[in-house]
């Protein structure tokens, strides 16, 4: 398995696209795995899982 890449959910965003809230409301329902918090406070969440997940929904 290869090791997660952790990122917040802002930079998620930029990364993807993706908007923060969406994340939010993907990780409350289960949909990613969360990975703690960062110093600030945001979620952390795995960049490749996330990029997994816009694939598949596009698809």
């Amino acid at each position: 398995m290869d090791t997660p890449l952790l990122v917040d959910t802002h930079a998620v965003a930029a990364a993807t696209g993706v908007r923060p809230g969406t994340i939010r409301i993907w990780l409350h329902r289960g949909h990613l795995t969360h990975h703690g918090h960062d110093r600030a406070g945001r979620a952390l969440v795995d960049l490749t899982e996330v990029q997994a997940r816009v694939h598949a929904k596009a698809a």
